[in-house]
């Protein structure tokens, strides 16, 4: 039971349990009986003396009780639209919160863990409202549902941008657990701007027999480039790592990887096998080999883009790269074929962030290998110092020798004194001395792509240089011995002006000499490293004196790639001057103003040097301003930078700068000088095309002064002290105030101390001095907003909502000394823009500004609580304005019709509007919003009427525009508002008869109208009543008016019940019902000449017969528009479809057109005689010779009260297709109507059938009846054409159902068969606009037929088929002749039935020896010389037949029939 504690009584003891320990009788008129163990659920209680109902629950109890029955609501629904998976997650989101509801109920929950299980709570519902489709709830920063009347507006919207955005984060994170695919490991993969891949190696499979090293990298293959560091791995010859310690702990790390990379087409995993030993695998020179050399072997690749983007996961070690082998290799046992076997993993995050994440799989033991090239995102800290040199190609001439040389290039670091250790040849090896290239075996011009870093100390950089030394190796260690070192080539690491090589392809200088002089550092470092310096031709030479014994060789070449990525050298000059500003203080001005000219992606992968540099020049400059306005636009350009799209991510980084590594706490005054002293400088926030995202950012540095040093306050208030009534440049100031941060001290001083006055931390006074500039200076910005930059728009509108939201302020119920000052500031402002146009214009410009707002759908529509809020403030608005109206612009002088209608029309779209329409919510939306602000529906509707009535004569102005608005207002399913507004179409039938004596004009739109609106969902039968109803009710009173209103209501109400059975079925899959509604509109339409609205729905019409091919009844469709159209030049209605045609000639020919290739396509070619057309000899043709099938005729009865009106208790005959039996026709109709029951009887149902709630089909074939037309009458016409008219243009049907009469004899069974006939009669003639027309004789006039006139029919249909097979027979001879002898053969000689002497008791014999002798006649003119035995028989039991009739019945003299020509028959209509 529910017990609600309204002022109560309580007696007895009532525990924390629901369940009652003591019995107690009620005994007053608030008491409560109960006995023990009932339950009391204690919904409400009281507070006081009853004055406040308070909810016994918890907030979040109760929200989640309604969530709860909300969510099962739908869940049932769900479950029966069989959405399967949608009904399993809903029910697991429910069983969460039920078991949550209970953890809550129970109240032992402590502090924290109550809280954590509210975040969850509140998640879970949050995600469950969100894939459900339901409203936003709006939360605080508790949890707690968010009250709209204790926000300001502003400050609503901000807390539903805040909350879609944590539920968007939430959504991703449910998914995470909900689904078991990998979508959502790709979306999370896309939203990190850092990522990484997890490589652990298995093992390698491949019989070597050396050792090898394998170099594995990723790659992209469409640009061919390498896009990682290498990771190397030294793999022994026995078949395992040569680091022993290794095994199974092969693991790497391949980071720095972004969502740039990410978004490439293809990357692959590649894996270089370079074998290390002897220069060829085969030798068997019995002479000692030289080893140790590097040699090719083989790649191994592996597409992952499905694997790095996060759609495919490599847990188990499945992975495998198929091993192909570039020289050789000895073959493996079939069992174990060669390859590499590794296990992957996409990763989130940096280096950093993953070792956090995934400690079981990334450890201190991983490997990790880099990104060559920088991340997206360089955090302050990360130091990079390394140059990634690729060893390109060469081109070596072989000189005195005979073969080609196998070319080794030796690379070592050097420095004044000697060699550095400083070669890595990929990640996870140790640091080399040198580096040895591999070797092709003769080859002039090796191409080696081997790529291996060189990392340098930052301050050996300018001292070191790189030394390429090149030797022929030989295959024989005797010999390899002998060989030296017979080139060179060098190239330094920094250039003369400081900065470090640049980035591309090197075409070194190759020197030949000895190589003891190669190795001497002083006899090269004096002489161009490169071609590109200019210095050395490609062919030039170099005296030995010059270059200390070396000369330049002219007939090799040595070309290499770098890639420098490096934090703290660059190979930008002008931003080598600005961070090496003390070395050169005289250019420091210049190297300023050249910041801005430098590229982008130099400036943001050296920010916080650069920063650092800007800072340290205002720290060592405070006393003077000499480069304050230069420092300050170099900050607004790089933050404005970073705000740009293509460096976003760098937002973080300077996050963490200002955080952890801004020391600067001086700077403030550089940073608010612009604002002190405008004139100095050209406006700084105007040279950033991201002004807001650049102010954010210097703001953010003034916090962390302030919390340093707690004097940017006082600065910024004493500047605004010094300009005192002067204008402060406006881009500034939007600068300063377009923010919201909860301490700054110039704009939301004044937010701080509205709000929280403990907290102030600058006087009052800066908002006295700051209101009235920014008023002033905003007012004029919003006049031009229209022609302003985007930035500045924006920041101007989010300017005044911090100023709007501050004076609209709803916390506190007492306006402050402060606030009336800002009212009296902003008010003139906005009364003086009010003024300065007219109050007319300002209401039209304000009423096509609401309703453009309305329409657009500013809001998402799940934002249900700033939609209703928003409707709040313009009904608000609305009503006031029609004050306005009323006293300003109701008086003839003043009466602008424009202005009234754009209020009607304003009002009518904020009714009509889809967020008021409740009946489209559920039960518990409806409530909610109906209980917070009413039905604003019926508050604008009341308030529409009203300012109708009082139009008074000026009413006439607005008939017919404003009937369909009413119209659509009329519509809304609300009782009160149709009573209410109803009324006001007798006020306009009224208006309009004063004024014409007639109301047409009325009559036509609100047809039209109504047409559009109910076809779009409104209306009903209620509103049709409502609307006979009170129409009938007002003419009461108006004798005159009566007739015509009566009229009226009646043909809105024929016109409402079809357009209902129409609007019905069209969300029915059958289309057969579609098409009967709609042709009883069209009719409809017809009969009130509705020429605009019959021709719309004919083409309806048509358009649903061409979608199933219903060529035919298209046709007629479109012949009935043709009969409208004339023969003449006028121009064409609007409302025609073909608008290409300008007169109705052409389009009339145009539609005749197609209508003769619908009827080509359905095969009633006869109908085409009708039309002018040139194609008649090929139709006619058609005709004689193309086999044209009869279609079946089907009665259809439908009975029973549950069909539509258009269908109840009426009987149809369907037009079958080509072919179709009764039985398939039969089940097709069923699965239209399943529910339907099966009548196995074919008369007529009584009224226990016809007025049952339920449905009844029946279904029979009938026979159509020829009607030949008159123009064809006593004419000699081809059998074609007769037999088409069989079966098509009949309106009559029969139905035969034999019966029997008097005693049966069991010999005879026809002389007692009577034949029970029951005559059809359609509308019109089949085929037409429909395949199916309504019989219109429902009683079914039946006919009685003898035995004797059956059998007479029976022997004149059997006639008629022989005389049909005979003159095909004529026509064509090579049809076969079988049919036709079986059919003479069973008339002539029958052996079956009882023969003829069962047809002699019903004395049908000599209308029987009448046609078959008249058969007989034409019978020779088909035989040929292998039916003459046939015939003979034929003959012989023809002669017999005849000779008994003559005996029993007489002779009859017989005329023979003339056989007609072909030219006779040749008729074609």
């Amino acid at each position: 039971m529910t017990l609600s504690l309204t002022d109560m009584t309580f007696i007895g003891h009532l525990s924390v349990s629901p369940l009652v320990t003591w019995n107690f009788i009620g005994l007053g008129v608030k008491q409560l009986s109960l006995e023990v163990g009932d339950t009391v659920h204690i919904q409400e209680t009281c507070d006081g003396e009853g004055a406040v109902v308070l909810s016994a629950e918890m907030p979040l109890v109760k929200e989640v009780t309604t969530t709860l029955r909300e969510w099962g609501s739908i869940w049932k629904q769900l479950y029966v639209a069989n959405k399967k998976r949608r009904v399993v997650q809903v029910q697991r989101l429910m069983w969460d919160l039920m078991e949550w509801r209970s953890q809550l109920l129970s109240g032992t929950l402590p502090s924290d863990e109550f809280k954590e299980l509210k975040q969850k709570v509140t998640s879970k519902i949050d995600y469950g409202n969100k894939i459900l489709e339901l409203d936003l709830v709006v939360r605080d920063v508790n949890g707690n549902m968010l009250d709209p009347e204790n926000a300001s507006v502003i400050s609503l919207f901000r807390a539903h941008q805040d909350a879609t955005t944590k539920i968007n984060e939430r959504i991703k994170e449910e998914q995470s657990n909900v689904q078991t695919g990998h979508s959502v490991i790709s979306a999370r993969i896309q939203s990190s701007p850092t990522h990484s891949l997890y490589v652990f190696v298995r093992n390698f499979v491949c019989r070597i027999g050396e050792d090898s090293e394998l170099f594995m990298s990723l790659y992209d293959p469409n640009k061919q480039t390498i896009i990682s560091e290498n990771y190397l791995i030294r793999w022994g010859s026995k078949g395992f790592p040569k680091d022993v310690d290794m095994l199974n702990n092969l693991k790497v790390v391949f980071t720095d990887l972004g969502n740039k990379d990410l978004n490439r087409e293809k990357i692959y995993l590649i894996c270089q096998i370079v074998r290390v030993g002897r220069m060829e695998l085969k030798e068997t020179s019995t002479k000692k080999c030289t080893q140790g050399l590097r040699r090719p072997f083989g790649v191994a690749v592996m597409d992952i883009s499905d694997i790095i983007k996060g759609k495919i996961e490599l847990l188990l070690p499945n992975g495998l790269f198929t091993l192909f082998q570039r020289l050789y290799y000895q073959r493996l046992p079939p069992f174990l074929p060669p390859g590499l076997w590794v296990t992957m993993k996409a990763l989130v995050g940096d280096i950093v962030q993953i070792r956090k994440e995934y400690p079981h799989l990334v450890d201190r033991s991983t490997v990790v290998a880099r990104k060559l090239g920088f991340p997206e995102i360089i955090m302050p800290g990360d130091i990079r110092n390394d140059i990634y040199l690729t060893l390109w190609t060469g081109d070596f001439d072989k000189y005195n020798k005979t073969t080609q040389k196998n070319m080794e290039v030796i690379m070592m670091v050097c420095d004044e004194e000697g060699k550095a250790n400083s070669i890595c040849l990929g990640a996870g090896d140790r640091p080399l001395n040198e580096y040895r290239s591999v070797i092709y075996y003769q080859v002039k011009q090796p191409r080696w792509m081997e790529t291996f870093k060189v990392a340098i100390p930052l301050e050996e950089m300018h001292r070191s240089h790189l030394r390429f030394m090149f030797r022929h190796r030989s295959s024989q260690e005797s010999k390899d011995k002998s060989e030296k070192n017979f080139a060179m080539a060098f190239v330094h690491l920094m250039k003369a002006d400081g900065t470090v090589l640049q980035d591309g392809l090197h075409e070194l200088v190759v020197f030949k000499g000895d190589s003891k002089r190669m190795e001497d550092v002083n006899s090269y470092l004096s002489q161009p490293a490169t071609r590109n310096q200019g210095d050395v031709p490609k062919g030039g030479t170099l005296s030995r004196s010059s270059v200390g014994g070396l000369s330049v060789s002219s007939r090799d070449s040595f070309t290499i790639s770098t890639l420098v990525c490096s934090t703290k050298l660059t190979q930008n000059v002008g931003l080598l001057g600005l961070l090496k500003w003390r070395t050169r203080p005289e250019l420091l001005k210049e190297n300023l103003e050249k910041l801005k000219l430098i590229d982008g992606e130099q400036v943001v992968k050296f920010l916080q040097d650069t920063l650092d540099a800007l800072f340290t020049i205002m720290m060592e400059h405070s006393q003077t301003d000499d480069y304050d306005i230069l420092v300050f636009d170099a900050l607004i350009y790089i933050i404005g930078l970073i705000a740009d799209r293509k460096f976003q991510h760098f937002n973080t980084v300077l996050e963490a700068y200002i955080k952890q590594h801004f020391s600067a706490t001086l700077a403030y005054k550089s940073v608010l000088l612009p604002v002190s002293n405008p004139s100095s400088s050209s406006p700084p926030v105007c040279q950033s095309h991201c002004l807001s995202e650049a102010a954010s950012g210097v703001a953010e540095l003034l916090f962390h002064i302030d919390s340093q040093t707690g004097e940017v306050n006082q600065q910024a208030l004493s500047i605004m002290t010094h300009h005192r009534g002067e204008s402060i440049d406006f881009k500034c100031c939007v600068w300063l105030c377009s923010f919201r941060l909860p301490a700054y001290c110039i704009c939301l001083c004044m937010w701080v101390e509205l709000d929280h006055p403990e907290h102030v931390l600058c006087p009052s006074e800066c908002r006295d001095i700051l209101l009235p500039m920014m008023l002033r200076e905003l007012s004029e910005a919003l006049k031009d907003m229209g022609q302003g930059p985007h930035d500045d728009r924006k920041n101007s509108v989010e300017l005044l909502n911090n100023i709007l939201e501050v004076l609209t302020c709803t916390h506190t119920h007492t306006h402050t000394p402060t606030q009336a000052r800002m009212n009296a500031c902003i008010n003139p402002h906005i009364h003086t823009h009010t003024l300065s146009v007219l109050l007319q214009d300002f209401l039209m410009e304000t009423f096509l500004l609401f309703k453009e707002l309305i329409g657009k759908h500013v809001y998402p529509s799940d934002w249900m609580a700033m939609i209703m809020v928003q409707n709040r403030v313009f009904l608000r608005a609305i009503n006031t304005y029609a004050d306005t109206m009323n006293l300003k612009f109701l008086n003839n002088n003043d009466f602008e019709v424009q202005l009234w209608n754009n209020y009607f029309h304003l009002a009518v779209a904020f009714i009509t509007q889809e967020s008021l329409q409740l009946q489209h919510f559920s039960p518990t939306k409806r409530n909610k919003i109906l209980a917070k602000y009413g039905d604003m529906r019926r508050l604008i509707g009341f308030a529409i009427r009203d300012m109708w009535y009082k139009l008074g004569g000026n009413k006439i102005c607005f008939i017919p525009g404003m009937v369909g608005p009413i119209l659509e207002m009329t519509l809304i399913p609300e009782e009160e508002l149709r009573r209410a507004t109803i009324p006001i179409f007798f006020d306009m039938m009224q208006c309009e008869h004063k004024l014409a004596a007639h109301f047409q004009k009325f009559e036509n739109e609100i047809i039209l109208k109504l047409d559009h609106e109910v076809e779009g969902g409104g209306g009903d039968e209620r509103y049709m009543e409502l609307l006979e109803t009170i129409l009938l009710e007002c003419a009461v009173e108006h004798p005159l008016l009566r007739p015509e209103v009566e009229h009226f209501v009646d043909l809105v109400k024929g016109l409402l019940v079809r357009l209902l059975d129409y609007r019905t079925v069209m969300s029915d899959d059958s289309r057969n019902n579609r098409m009967s509604c709609t042709v009883n509109l069209l009719n409809f339409y017809k009969d009130i000449n509705r020429e605009g609205m019959y021709i719309r729905y004919l083409y309806k019409l048509r358009d649903l017969h061409m979608a199933v091919e219903n060529y035919t009844e298209a046709a007629y469709t479109l012949l009935l528009h043709s009969r409208l159209l004339k023969w003449s030049e006028d121009q064409c209605s609007p409302q025609f479809e073909v608008r290409s045609c300008q007169t109705q000639r052409q389009q009339k020919e145009n539609l005749y057109e197609t209508i003769i290739g619908y009827f080509d396509k359905g095969k009633v070619r006869s109908r085409v005689g009708y039309l002018d057309s040139k194609q008649q000899a090929r139709f006619y043709e058609n005709i004689m010779t193309i086999l044209r099938p009869k279609p079946d005729y089907f009665a259809v009865g439908y009975y029973g009260q549950g069909y539509p009106p258009f269908l109840r208790n009426k009987v149809f005959i369907h037009r079958g297709k080509e072919y179709e039996r009764r039985e398939d026709f039969q089940n097709q109709l069923m699965s239209q109507f399943p529910s339907a029951v099966r009548l196995n009887i074919t008369t007529m149902p009584g009224d226990d059938v016809r007025l049952s709630p339920l449905q009844y089909i029946q279904c029979f074939t009938v026979q159509p009846v020829l009607e030949i037309p008159s123009r064809l009458k006593s004419k000699p016409v081809p059998d074609q054409i007769i037999n088409f008219y069989k079966s098509n243009y009949v309106q009559r049907f029969h139905y035969s159902r034999p019966v029997r009469k008097g005693p049966v004899d069991p010999s005879n069974e026809f002389v007692s068969m009577w034949i029970e006939r029951t005559t059809f009669t359609t509308v019109y003639k089949l085929p037409g606009i429909l395949r199916w027309f309504e019989a219109t004789d429902m009683k079914h006039v039946s006919t009685t037929i003898s035995p004797l006139e059956n059998a007479i029919e029976t022997m004149q249909s059997t006639n008629d088929k022989i005389l049909t097979l005979i003159n095909q027979y004529q026509a064509d001879d090579a049809l076969p002749i079988n049919p036709l002898s079986m059919l003479l053969n069973g008339i002539v000689d029958p052996a079956v039935m009882g023969g003829f002497a069962k047809y002699e008791k019903v004395r049908v014999r000599p209308h029987t020896h009448k046609h078959t002798n008249t058969l007989f006649y034409r019978l020779p003119l088909l035989v040929t010389d292998d039916l003459r035995p046939f015939h003979e028989r034929m003959e012989e039991c023809f002669k017999h037949m005849r000779k008994k009739v003559e005996k029993e019945y007489g002779v009859r003299e017989l005329v023979r029939e003339r056989v007609k020509s072909k030219e006779e028959r040749r008729v074609f209509v």
